[in-house]
């Protein structure tokens, strides 16, 4: 029997996570951890019973024993804070962690696990993105797999079994596009909340359905992949590919393109993160090839979605950088969901968040929180500066 634990049991990539879980029967969960959806929290923990949970706070927990004794459930170990994610991930017990939390939170963590060489199935693009120096040094030296769990990079990985990086041309990472795919540069900028979360194909979390508005979630894609397969920006593109049935696709050298398709469900590429390098009976229905209709590709458009050419720059620019634009991306796309700034701020701030940065290397644990500090700060000053020049009398 596999033994996994679970960073964000409550969220998109945990839930389907879960659900493959009761499909495949063979699997326990011995660790997992959410931040403050305790309700949904007590109803996994009471399910899958693992040996260990974890949570936001004290007030979280206190919460979690509480609903589990009125459940008649066992209580089991419980932690808080980042204590409490740390514990998860490098839980005893558990070969597999899926690193599902989102943002900056599942950093420690994820590293915690790798250093303790575990098997990681990743959907947290941010750990590689902050730090993928430091993450892939470290699983060198431990010994640790990572596995990605995002729809692209783990079609990549599957396009790539059984073949020689040295006649890997490029990896195209395809990109739905988002909601606002077809509407202009001024209609974008007057887009709301509402309706940059409602993406046409996939159903996700706030940060990441906005991050796919912006395409900032390709850009951050193209720098995770760097890490992951180890090809230069140069060897990475994107194409729109709206239906989002091709995952993603490898060109090789001699001019051949290998591509991967399927149902556009995250149970897949979590069943085969899980299962590496077995491949068991999947619970989705088979992709209708008679009945897809179409299959399109557009070039995608960086002066309307400028956070993909954001992201390619700090990919080129190296050490701190990405680490910056994603902390100033989340401190963005949260400050547009709470109504502080539009839409097109988003890119507006990442960029002069990234341009006031100097570059620094990213070696060691310390630099890149520094600059994830530095950068939440800073974009923090230039909202709040938005602010008040918006409130002040004329």
């Amino acid at each position: 029997m596999r033994v996994i634990s679970i960073l964000g049991s409550t969220g998109s990539i945990g839930r389907s996570t879960l659900a493959v879980v009761e499909h495949l029967g063979d699997i326990r969960v011995a660790a997992m951890a959410a931040g403050r959806n305790m309700e949904l929290f007590a109803e996994q923990v009471a399910r899958f019973r693992p040996d260990l949970a974890a949570c936001e706070d004290e007030e979280c927990a206190d919460f979690l024993e509480r609903e589990l004794k009125t459940r008649g459930a066992d209580v089991p170990g419980i932690k808080v804070g980042t204590d409490g994610l740390v514990a998860v991930a490098t839980h005893a017990g558990a070969e597999t962690v899926v690193s599902a939390t989102v943002g900056a939170v599942g950093f420690i963590p994820t590293l915690r696990a790798i250093e303790a060489g575990k098997k990681i199935a990743l959907a947290n693009k941010e750990t590689l993105v902050m730090a993928g120096e430091v993450m892939t040094a470290a699983a060198a030296k431990s010994g640790a797999e990572i596995l990605p769990v995002d729809s692209e990079h783990n079609a990549i990985h599957q396009c790539l079994r059984g073949e020689k990086m040295s006649e890997v041309k490029r990896l195209i990472l395809t990109a739905s596009g988002g909601p606002f795919r077809t509407r202009s540069k001024a209609e974008i900028a007057l887009a709301t909340r509402e309706e940059a979360l409602n993406h046409p194909n996939w159903d996700m979390g706030e940060k990441i359905t906005i991050d796919s508005a912006t395409l900032m979630n390709k850009g951050l894609e193209v720098i995770e992949a760097h890490w992951l397969f180890g090809l230069p920006a140069e060897q990475i593109s994107v194409i729109v590919h709206p239906q989002s049935v091709i995952h993603s696709m490898v060109e090789m050298v001699d001019g051949s393109i290998i591509a991967q398709l399927g149902v556009t469900d995250m149970k897949h590429p979590i069943q085969y993160a899980l299962t590496y390098p077995d491949r068991l009976l999947g619970c989705l229905p088979p992709l209708d090839l008679a009945g897809l209709s179409q299959l399109t590709f557009e070039e995608p458009d960086i002066d309307r979605f400028p956070c993909l050419g954001l992201a390619f720059d700090a990919l080129k620019r190296g050490g701190t950088t990405p680490a910056v634009l994603n902390a100033a991306n989340e401190v963005a796309v949260r400050s547009f969901l709470d109504g502080r700034i539009g839409f097109t701020d988003i890119a507006e701030i990442n960029g002069s968040v990234m341009s006031a940065h100097t570059t620094q290397p990213a070696s060691d644990f310390g630099a890149v929180l520094n600059a994830d500090t530095w950068a939440r700060n800073h974009a923090e000053n230039m909202i709040a500066a938005r602010s008040t020049a918006a409130t002040a009398p004329v």
